[in-house]
């Protein structure tokens, strides 16, 4: 019985633990600038080709490593409406005249009638409207031969007892970088746009484990 007893309680304690939710953006969500080789030619210049950046250009993204701002300005909205009807109908009549000379008159002026109706009207009507906006700062995780950048990031917010989880990831054109180091997700490439949140409120809204198990087992 204790054996049972300490079983079922292990169960319920890895039931309550808040996880991370799982994520399908592009790994890792962050990286670390790699190292750079330092060119000590004795050129007569201060100027080192490995370093440097041109001291005229805007400060954005372009190595592993770099961060920068992606505004998400996400909205989706879509409809679908279908109406089908269709309708048949069908009427049989027959009847026997009144015939003299016959030996029987039991089928004399007998009268046959059927009919049939089918009716068929059928609507079906789907709606979708989401809204999501922010920003969050990325990283560099890749830089592409064609000089594409893919990135990668993450932002947690703790709210009382629950975690907010934002993520994004996806490849950027270093062209549709503004000045201001910042981009819109309209123009992120295979972009992966995630919300997800952890807590009290996430797990009141979710199907607990053993609930799940009988519904996936039930034949009815």
């Amino acid at each position: 019985m204790t054996k049972w007893l300490t079983l079922l309680l292990t169960v319920v304690s890895l039931g309550a633990c808040t996880t991370t939710p799982p994520t399908n953006v592009h790994q890792p969500m962050t990286a670390r600038p790699a190292p750079r080789q330092e060119s000590f030619a004795a050129t007569g210049s201060i100027y080192q080709a490995g370093v440097s950046r041109t001291l005229f250009e805007d400060r954005r993204a372009r190595y592993v490593g770099d961060t920068m701002t992606i505004a998400i300005v996400e909205s989706t909205t879509a409809s679908s409406k279908s109406n089908t009807k269709a309708s048949r109908s069908t009427s049989i009549s027959a009847s026997a005249p009144t015939i003299a000379g016959l030996p029987g008159k039991s089928f004399q002026g007998m009268g046959l009638e059927a009919g049939g109706s089918n009716t068929l009207d059928g609507k079906g009507e789907a709606a979708a409207n989401n809204i999501f906006t922010g920003n969050i700062a990325v990283t560099v995780i890749e830089v592409l031969p064609n000089g594409n950048l893919l990135v990668s990031g993450e932002k947690q917010v703790a709210i009382g007892a629950g975690t907010e989880y934002i993520r994004l990831s996806g490849i950027v054109n270093p062209y549709f970088i503004s000045a201001a180091n910042t981009i819109s997700s309209a123009n992120v490439a295979d972009a992966r746009i995630e919300y997800k949140e952890t807590g009290v409120i996430s797990e009141a809204q979710a199907m607990g484990w053993l609930s799940r198990f009988f519904l996936s087992v039930m034949p009815f």
